[in-house]
């Protein structure tokens, strides 16, 4: 997979002029979003992590094997940076979600450890009210029991067919150790498969 650092910045309309089909990797701050974008990717430093959150205020685009590409959009709720860069960041993540015409489906990141939070049921109530497409990403498998994490999952549909009749697709990650690659890359093929017979 060639995957390649293509350009940042803070406002949507700033993104690239072109048709290819663009997968948004969102989450809470933290949530391991950029070290899931290097073990997809293989490359080790292409999206770059921190151990601060709130590290990418920025929208990021990255091209992969020059047909798709993968755009890491700023965590979520991270209250550090104060109401104002909260509402600033706010408005950067709507204005690509809401107006991008190339967003093909949102990539929503969920740390596995937590049982569902507010803030991210809120996230994707948001989508499903503006019919945006997306798939769940659990992340740091490698970080949990597998007992604790058969306990979280359950939890988590549960609590989602509370509010939706038919749950999106989801995926268990480990960026550490690789898990989770082949089916989150597969399910991106289907659709661009899909697109390329519209």
């Amino acid at each position: 997979m060639k995957a390649e650092y293509v350009i940042s910045n803070p406002d949507w309309r700033m993104c690239p002029d072109t048709k290819l089909p663009e997968y948004a990797f969102i989450g809470r701050s933290n949530v391991g979003k950029s070290s899931l974008i290097n073990m997809l990717t293989q490359q080790k430093g292409l999206a770059k992590t921190s151990s601060k959150p709130g590290k990418t205020l920025l929208i990021n685009h990255f091209l992969i094997d020059e047909r798709w590409y993968i755009v890491d959009l700023p965590g979520y709720g991270y209250a550090r940076i104060g109401k104002v860069g909260l509402e600033k960041l706010q408005k950067l993540i709507n204005g690509y979600i809401m107006n991008r015409p190339q967003l093909t489906c949102v990539m929503l990141l969920i740390d596995s450890r937590h049982e569902p939070q507010k803030i991210d049921l809120e996230f994707m109530q948001m989508l499903g009210e503006n019919g945006i497409p997306f798939a769940i990403i659990f992340t740091k498998l490698d970080k949990i029991t597998q007992r604790q994490w058969g306990i979280n999952f359950k939890l988590y549909k549960q609590r989602l067919l509370q509010d939706w009749e038919e749950l999106p697709p989801m995926f268990a990650t480990s960026a550490d150790k690789g898990t989770g690659r082949d089916e989150v890359l597969q399910y991106i093929e289907s659709i661009n498969e899909q697109l390329k017979q519209q």
